[in-house]
């Protein structure tokens, strides 16, 4: 397993650009197995979970061609789907939660889809209860192997329109399902469906195809199925869990950074959530300018003057993807913030790591965290830490850059997962971060 060592203390500066979006890249991806034809998406990152979804494409048969940084052509035409019942796959499947989309794909446009229990982050429960009830809904009949953890569905006598009203509001769910609809005999409803700019790139990218898909952006998605799809050209939005660890990166440095091109229109509540923990952000046309905060910056209270709370939310709510970036900024900052993790029950269990480092949290249960901010009067110290995901593994990044002395983090594949070369990236803005096997 990768070490980085990072010698903290140190203010950046200069200007970093947000790689491609990781969330969108795994949706796109799985959409090209929705035509024959051939298939560019430009701005992809070079992350572990999305060249291991590439890797799985390539195994079932799809033709792929890099054609430049970032950009790849897709042409699934000639499919080995024995693939999906093959040691190999239950075994490359596993590893990856995002594989879990190729089954809606798959389904619509062949009748059939498997899947084993995929893995990814361990931050709690995370069903796919919604993404098969979708299924089942459209006609398809499912069956699950539970000594092989194995899923599979198939509709023998193709998928019909139907209405739905989704349990949660799954981004991947919802996206399962949609890629399965497109080819759907009739109009499907899908109601409570999720709306991140993401999953409306994704919608984008159909109708480019040649799906019918009115409500983009909307939590009531209607689709008109079709006999085909074509190809397409495809170009992934910035990430903005990347930008928002940049901001908080900043904040917790005294650093002045300017993150370019970072598609403001799709950043949501982002900004203002940070506004909230007193972080100055500046927008310069599409770019975000973080002055460094040389004395600090102070949360805010409600108007009632009550403690402030920051809490997660199906989009367009603050994503629980950067409250562990706002927890990491809040030990220093100059005031208490309450942080309430409600999607996911084991997000916030590596504050301990914060704690050993001097930062003053209260853990009060699974999904709640008391901050009380030190102000820069305290430093955080160096240590040695663990990466347990990919989100609290870049917090405790970002601690360890702003921390007094030399930490390790150990486990930095979960890291990778997510961020593209972040040691060569943050070294160019002055980080002295070195990565060891």
């Amino acid at each position: 397993m990768g070490i980085f060592q990072i010698e903290g203390g140190h203010q950046l500066k200069g200007e970093i650009k947000p790689q491609g979006a990781k969330n969108e890249a795994l949706q796109i991806l799985c959409a090209v197995l929705l035509t024959p034809e051939k298939v560019v998406i430009n701005n992809i990152p070079n992350i572990r979970d999305v060249n291991k979804l590439i890797d799985i494409l390539s195994n079932l048969g799809v033709k792929i061609q890099k054609l430049g940084n970032g950009k790849y052509s897709f042409k699934s035409d000639e499919l080995n789907l024995d693939y999906l019942e093959s040691e190999q796959f239950k075994n490359e499947g596993s590893g990856l939660r995002g594989s879990i989309m190729i089954v809606g794909p798959l389904l619509g446009r062949y009748g059939k889809g498997y899947i084993p229990r995929p893995g990814g982050d361990k931050i709690g429960r995370r069903r796919l209860d919604t993404h098969f009830e979708g299924f089942i809904k459209l006609g398809a009949e499912f069956r699950y192997n539970k000594e092989e953890r194995f899923y599979g569905v198939e509709a023998i006598n193709g998928l019909k329109g139907t209405y739905m009203l989704l349990e949660e509001a799954s981004v991947t769910g919802t996206a399962n399902i949609l890629m399965a609809a497109v080819f759907a005999k009739g109009t499907t409803t899908i109601y409570n469906a999720a709306c991140e700019p993401y999953l409306q790139q994704l919608c984008k990218m159909l109708i480019s195809m040649g799906a019918k898909i009115d409500g983009v952006g909307s939590n009531l998605l209607r689709v008109h199925g079709v006999e085909s799809l074509k190809g397409c050209e495809h170009t992934v939005l910035p990430d903005m869990i990347e930008i928002g660890s940049w901001i908080g990166l900043a904040a917790m440095t005294k650093s002045e950074l300017t993150i370019k091109n970072v598609s403001w229109d799709n950043l949501g509540l982002i900004p203002v959530t940070f506004n909230k923990l007193g972080i100055k952000i500046e927008k310069k046309e599409d770019d975000i300018y973080i002055p460094s905060h040389k004395s600090g910056y102070e949360v805010a209270s409600f108007i009632d003057g009550s403690i402030m709370n920051i809490s997660d939310a199906p989009w367009p709510g603050f994503t629980p993807d950067l409250l562990s970036i706002m927890l990491v900024v809040a030990t220093q900052a100059k005031g208490s913030v309450l942080i309430h993790q409600k999607m996911f029950e084991s997000r916030l269990f590596f504050v301990d790591k914060l704690i050993d480092m001097g930062a003053k949290i209260i853990l009060c249960d699974p999904h709640r965290a008391t901050v009380i901010g030190h102000n820069f009067e305290s430093q955080l110290k160096a240590t040695t830490m663990t990466s347990p995901d990919i989100r609290a593994g870049i917090s405790l990044l970002i601690a360890a850059l702003s921390a007094k002395g030399t930490s390790t983090i150990h486990n930095i594949e979960q890291i990778d997962r997510g961020y593209e070369e972040i040691d060569v990236r943050l070294r160019k803005i002055g980080a002295k971060i070195t990565r060891l096997d």
